[in-house]
């Protein structure tokens, strides 16, 4: 599920490349899916309708699939759809689910999305679905749209020195990838939680410093207050005011709670993670003026 967005695209490819039979599940079927196109699209690749609000078309997607890739979009609805998803695929005979979650995804979390995580993952508990946890850290790719911000040679931000893990969503793909077509996934292979970061977590003022280095001019780390980050995200970033909300908690939870990167990425996929100053190197000709 979710095969048009940042994680799904990107496990859709590391499934494609592995020659996996793939359903990818869209809300928009006929709307292209980043990287794919009918003139190229692979045999092994099948693209369906589906729609968390709409029960019905969540059995007929389900139906005859093993494993369940779930990752839907962070939102004020975001429980509701994601437990009817599972509720359906417990139904349907899912053998396995991989589930995007989030850091601190607990009960009594500061951040209000990872305790709508931990509603989720313990629904699958309930029912007793045999399910594998991911727990990324902050997208590389979601510093692209930082870009407007480098130009004008400013970041803001509400975490002072604190660091921050950034994995990117092409390492999440191959990890969700390597347990959904492990050897005995349905019985359980990779179970349980992974947290999934880069090789090293990065404050604001040092990614300010590498992205200067990086385009050539001086770009500055400026450091604000919660509700004043959380009033510039809505009044001038235009942001819903839940999304500002999550933005400032999550910053907030990395200086109540110092972040440092896991071995996870590496353990699973043997390999070691991207890098950030890779991911910036790629996409350097976004941030440059």
């Amino acid at each position: 599920m979710g095969a048009t967005g940042a994680t799904g695209s990107a496990l859709l490819h590391s499934l494609l490349a592995l020659g996996a039979p793939v359903r990818a599940l869209t809300r928009t079927p006929y709307r292209p899916i980043p990287g794919v196109t009918d003139a190229h699209r692979p045999t092994s690749l099948e693209v369906r309708y589906a729609d968390a609000a709409d029960p019905d078309s969540l059995r007929t997607a389900f139906e005859g699939a093993s494993r369940l890739f779930l990752a839907m979009a962070n939102g004020p609805a975001q429980v509701e759809l994601e437990t009817r998803a599972v509720d359906v695929a417990a139904q349907a005979g899912i053998g396995h689910v991989v589930k995007i979650s989030a850091p601190a995804a607990e009960p009594d979390s500061p951040v209000a999305v990872s305790r709508g995580h931990h509603a989720v993952e313990q629904r699958l508990r309930t029912l007793g679905m045999p399910h594998t946890v991911l727990r990324p850290y902050a997208f590389m790719q979601n510093l692209l749209r930082l870009a407007p911000a480098v130009a004008a040679g400013v970041i803001l931000g509400a975490m002072g020195e604190a660091r921050c893990n950034y994995v990117d969503c092409r390492d999440i793909g191959d990890v969700a990838a390597a347990v959904l077509t492990g050897p005995d996934t349905a019985g359980g292979a990779s179970p349980g939680a992974h947290v999934l970061t880069g090789p090293e977590a990065v404050s604001h003022p040092e990614l300010a410093s590498r992205l200067s280095i990086l385009t050539g001019h001086r770009i500055r780390y400026v450091d604000l207050a919660p509700d004043e980050l959380r009033d510039h995200l809505v009044r001038r970033a235009q942001m819903p005011r839940w999304l500002a909300d999550h933005v400032t908690e999550i910053q907030q939870l990395a200086i109540a709670r110092p972040e440092h990167p896991t071995d996870d990425v590496a353990r699973i996929l043997g390999r070691p993670p991207r890098t950030l100053d890779a991911f910036l190197h790629e996409h350097r000709a976004r941030f440059r003026r």
